[in-house]
């Protein structure tokens, strides 16, 4: 099996679709947080993390999100759902249409996984949780 990160296979969405090649995903994860992530596409046509994939309150990427040269599209619903916190971004940013991951986006970035050897066992694979302890405490028997 190959891991394939939703952020990125939204970043990969934007690139197919509008050219996109710097890409900042937000994605609603409720309780007042967004999933960030943001990328840079290679020449290769892979892509490179500029922020690492967390989930943080977005009044909070203010402080955390330094600007990088060009402009930024959006993708994700958190661009909506927080529209007034993520404004004193200091990025330059455009509007994008790409709101959630795409199988097509999904299995092209596979083969650059698959190439670096990135890959695991069906018996061996489990999801990465961004909010790991959230999920985790859900679980029945996992106070």
């Amino acid at each position: 099996m190959i891991g394939v990160s939703t952020l990125k296979a939204m970043a990969q969405g934007s690139y197919r679709q509008h050219s996109a090649e710097q890409v900042a995903c937000a994605i609603d994860a409720r309780m007042s947080e967004v999933y960030w992530g943001r990328f840079e596409r290679q020449q290769d046509g892979d892509w490179t993390e500029v922020d690492a994939e967390c989930v943080i309150p977005p009044a909070m990427l203010a402080e955390e999100v330094k600007e990088v040269s060009g402009e930024w599209t959006q993708a994700g619903t958190g661009w909506d759902a927080y529209a007034e916190e993520l404004a004193p971004l200091s990025l330059s940013t455009k509007a994008g249409e790409v709101l959630y991951p795409d199988a097509r986006d999904i299995a092209f970035l596979a083969q650059f996984e698959l190439a670096k050897g990135n890959t695991v066992d069906a018996e061996a694979a489990s999801p990465v949780y961004l909010r790991d302890k959230v999920a985790w405490k859900k679980l029945p028997g996992r106070e």
